[in-house]
């Protein structure tokens, strides 16, 4: 039903660009080392690959000739923003990570693996470049300098200078990539469906779009006391005005942001307090109850015997292990929201998506 939309896209993206862009196509039954090689699981899956590189997200909009063409020419256009006045530099948005190059020649070597790299890591970063008199203060001559600029308000990292190989592209692209994709990530409705499919409970704290300082201290907390967990679980933000729904959900309301929540893909279960995460162990401890399965099996049966700390459930005493049965009210935790913006299990939608 496809392979007429993907010959005709063919023919228009190379028309279009000849020479700088092919859509190709691979049987991914007869040519099963190249399925395995790129973890295919469902069809059709459309891999994006740029300088040798395969792009950690995939393309994931309509199926039509002209949508495969306007995405070609955004992948084709220059992700460096190229700076003529040196006074941009000073103001940068402290909501976004930067990478900034400071460069003799925009035809050197160690410009063109820059504009390479920035073409992978485009939607993660944002990379601005500046050469000759523009940036001649900034860097010894003859010496290019590579830098990282945190998203300040909404993290503690510093600002950090590369210091490895520019002539190695694979070098700088492994660093640029440590840096542009953080440990504490935004959802939104464009990379969600990317973001369920790697499979990992989220933990996401909800927050007004101007709370920068709650987005801090919770980067902060999980810098400080979950790093051992970023196998387990995906750590997030959201948008409480964006993602009103999953509030309603859980019960509340755009007026009791911040809060935190566990998205396991079959519940969601709230952080009881969002000011305990100040409370060293609090916000560690809730990860655990989820791991043990202790979250689902208290919201099903009350707080286990051994749970002090826990609200009884419309304030009576929680029956012993031995004598436990179901509650008779309804006890089950909310539905998970984020499920529904996850992909097909045997093929990607052909829908946009921007609501749940």
């Amino acid at each position: 039903m496809l392979a007429p939309i993907f010959d005709e896209a063919a023919d228009k993206i190379q028309a279009q660009f000849p020479g700088r862009a092919v859509l190709g196509k691979v049987d991914c039954e007869t040519d099963s080392s190249i399925s395995q090689r790129f973890a295919i699981t469902k069809y059709p899956t459309i891999k994006v690959i740029k300088n040798g590189q395969v792009s950690k997200k995939e393309y994931r909009g309509q199926r039509s000739p002209e949508a495969f063409l306007q995405f070609a020419t955004e992948e084709l256009r220059d992700p460096v923003k190229i700076v003529e006045d040196f006074k941009e530099f000073a103001n940068l948005d402290s909501t976004k990570r930067y990478v900034l190059g400071y460069f003799e020649d925009k035809n050197s070597s160690h410009y063109e693996n820059y504009r390479k790299v920035s073409s992978v890591l485009k939607d993660d970063c944002i990379f601005l470049a500046g050469y000759g008199e523009t940036v001649r203060m900034m860097h010894p001559p003859g010496s290019d300098i590579i830098s990282f600029r945190p998203a300040k308000a909404r993290s503690t990292e510093d600002d950090e200078t590369f210091m490895g190989n520019m002539e190695s592209l694979d070098e700088l692209t492994t660093w640029a990539k440590e840096r542009c994709v953080p440990m504490v990530r935004e959802i939104t409705f464009e990379n969600a469906e990317e973001l369920t499919e790697e499979g990992l409970p989220f933990l996401i704290l909800f927050h007004d779009p101007d709370d920068n300082e709650s987005v801090k201290k919770y980067y902060e907390v999980i810098q400080n006391e979950l790093l051992e967990d970023k196998q387990n679980v995906n750590f997030l933000t959201a948008d409480g005005n964006t993602f009103a729904h999953p509030l309603q959900h859980l019960g509340k309301s755009k007026k009791d942001l911040p809060l935190i929540a566990i998205d396991s893909f079959r519940h969601m279960y709230l952080f009881p307090d969002y000011k305990d995460i100040f409370v060293k162990g609090k916000l560690k401890a809730f990860l655990q109850d989820l791991y043990s399965g202790k979250l689902h099996r208290e919201f099903h049966y009350g707080p286990d015997p051994s749970s002090s700390e826990r609200p009884l459930i419309d304030g009576k005493v929680p029956e012993t292990s031995s004598s436990r049965k179901p509650a008779k009210e309804k006890t089950t935790p909310p539905e998970s929201t984020f499920k529904k913006l996850a992909p097909s299990k045997n093929r990607y939608t052909l829908l946009d998506k921007d609501e749940l």
